[in-house]
């Protein structure tokens, strides 16, 4: 993990003051606008991608803290990232990877099988490794796509796979519930226990579908 020391923007609401936010995949593109808005908003940020280049380029731009360059398809890198984190963190974003566009006819398999694959397990490794760093009141963020709503030519494998992450969202959230709720040893849990709770939202981007897995009191899960 690098350190760096540039000129932030200054904070124009505040509204995460105090808070830290990391984005995996905050090199370019939807990540590194929201990496940039979390500045804005007073976030401490840590920036996660591939290229350490691209990311110092970035973390300059956005005015972020701290980068780590690793492939986030690792999962074994990915908890030793959030392992060897020394403090605990408010909310993780990942938009980390690239939809597979092919025709039947031009689909590599192997590849396909890779993008069928890849982002479904970089989300549950990010829960599982990621959630116990993150604060009661924090969320994991994971973006998506929409295009299993409407099938079309050259995006089938795109579109099963992001048709199915609706299903994996909530069923990573009962899960991690059901677990972290026991772990009341765990000074990073409130005395009430712990809740994830779900929902799917649209920020703007028709193709583009973010799930949200929230930390927060049992009583939010039950309402």
């Amino acid at each position: 993990m690098t350190a760096h020391t540039p000129d932030p923007p200054p904070p124009r609401r505040g509204r995460l003051l105090g808070q830290t936010v990391v984005v995996i995949g905050g090199s370019a593109g939807i990540g590194l606008e929201t990496a940039r808005e979390a500045r804005i908003e007073g976030a401490d940020v840590l920036l996660v991608g591939r290229d350490a280049d691209r990311l110092a380029t970035a973390a300059k731009e956005v005015g972020a803290q701290r980068t780590a360059a690793f492939d986030a398809h690792d999962l074994d890198v990915v908890a030793e990232f959030f392992t060897d984190l020394e403090r605990p963190v408010d909310h993780v974003m990942v938009t980390a990877g690239n939809p597979y566009y092919a025709s039947l006819w031009d689909t590599d398999f192997g590849e396909a099988g890779r993008a069928l694959q890849d982002h479904p397990l970089l989300m549950a490794g990010v829960a599982r490794y990621g959630a116990p760093k993150v604060r009661p009141g924090g969320t994991l963020l994971f973006m998506g796509g929409t295009g299993g709503r409407h099938p079309s030519i050259g995006i089938g494998v795109t579109s099963a796979m992001t048709a199915a992450l609706p299903a994996l969202a909530a069923s990573l959230a009962e899960d991690l519930y059901r677990v972290l709720d026991r772990r009341q040893a765990l000074p990073r849990l409130v005395a009430s226990g712990l809740a994830i709770s779900r929902e799917v939202e649209q920020r703007g981007r028709p193709d583009k579908a973010v799930y949200r897995i929230t930390r927060a009191g049992r009583a939010t899960l039950r309402a």
